[in-house]
């Protein structure tokens, strides 16, 4: 069995800390979404500690479950990136804004912070990098679920408006469906045109 997130990262740097991750680099459709989540185990039931994971490693229901549990029970700072944003600065630099945005909505500031990836956003505080920390310190697992979960809402609510690609099961990724709809309707102003899938649809 896979090892679970700890906090064997978060212990060695100065308290509190925050854990910071994205959702929503690859899709064609829809902002890119960033949480800062500081946690405090004290307040969180064992059961639930012990199931944070990566995001990408858990069923929707049980990242909605869990969603709800950190909600009530850790600092959460949320920070989006626009589709214009990521069509202006590109999908990188998008999602270090869009973190940058989630540490600043905390408040107070955390003391330090720990960041998914190789790459540090602007911060209020000293960061540490992690390769794969949604997989290794439970701050940065807290952090990919809530933004997940807050992507996929923001995604659920494009769908009622644009229907047809669906982007509530898809979360805006280049399925088939997506791209038959793409094909079909052309890109909606929520659509990354910089993104070459796209492009090519609108102006074919």
């Amino acid at each position: 069995m896979a090892a679970m997130p700890d906090f064997s990262v978060e212990r060695h740097l100065p308290a509190p800390v925050a854990g910071v991750d994205e959702a929503g680099r690859g899709p064609l459709a829809g902002p890119v979404v960033a949480a800062a989540v500081v946690l405090e185990a004290a307040r969180i039931a064992p059961g639930a500690l012990a199931r944070i994971d990566d995001s990408k490693k858990l069923s929707r229901a049980v990242r909605e479950e869990l969603f709800q549990v950190l909600c009530v029970s850790a600092r959460i700072g949320i920070g989006a990136a626009s589709v214009r944003e990521i069509d202006t600065l590109n999908i990188h630099h998008a999602g270090l804004l869009a973190m940058e945005r989630a540490l600043a909505a905390l408040d107070p500031p955390p003391k330090s912070a720990i960041v998914d990836g190789k790459f540090a956003p602007a911060a209020p505080c000293p960061v540490k990098t992690v390769v794969g920390g949604d997989g290794l310190c439970l701050s940065v697992a807290a952090a990919s679920i809530i933004a997940k979960v807050v992507r996929d809402k923001i995604m659920g609510r494009l769908a009622v408006i644009y229907p047809g690609f669906g982007f509530d099961h898809n979360a805006g990724y280049g399925t088939a469906e997506h791209c038959r709809a793409l094909e079909r309707l052309g890109p909606t102003p929520h659509h990354r045109l910089s993104f070459a899938r796209v492009l090519n649809f609108s102006i074919s």
